[in-house]
């Protein structure tokens, strides 16, 4: 049976955010699945996977910036970008936001550079532009949770 890989978010001290995630192997690809709640209504943010498996400083500074293994330009899921941007949540009129992506150049293999394992998912403020250097200028970070096997 293989072990459940997954993270619960924790709330910045302004916020009211809660919710998990799940990471599922798919014919050798990772899908990265959850539900995030109390975001604002119909809002967009930024989502990354940060390097540091660490969500200890209030400001989520301690996660470190974009998991980018493969060191290449930020940029959007279907261009050139880190391994660590994301699509952007999209919160509905609940201020909810499903997960589901599918993530293709990441690993669960705790000894692999591109492990997932040991990693922070980070939920920013604002919307990721996808353009500006080094990490898409989305803000704050709001929420975050440590990737790990459960």
């Amino acid at each position: 049976m293989n072990p459940m890989i997954g993270g619960h978010f924790q709330s910045a001290a302004n916020q009211a955010i809660q919710g998990m995630l799940m990471v599922h192997v798919m014919d050798g690809h990772l899908m990265l699945k959850g539900k995030v709640m109390g975001l604002k209504p119909n809002s967009e943010h930024g989502f990354h996977i940060h390097e540091v498996g660490d969500c200890s400083k209030a400001d989520f500074s301690s996660a470190g910036g974009h998991f980018n293994p493969a060191k290449t330009k930020h940029g959007a899921p279907d261009d050139v970008h880190h391994a660590g941007d994301l699509p952007n949540l999209q919160a509905n009129a609940q201020g909810e936001a499903p997960i589901e992506i599918m993530l293709m150049d990441l690993s669960v293999d705790p000894g692999a550079a591109n492990t997932l394992i040991g990693r922070a998912v980070v939920i920013h403020a604002n919307p990721d532009d996808y353009t500006t250097q080094p990490a898409g200028n989305s803000g704050g970070r709001i929420a975050c949770a440590v990737i790990s096997q459960m």
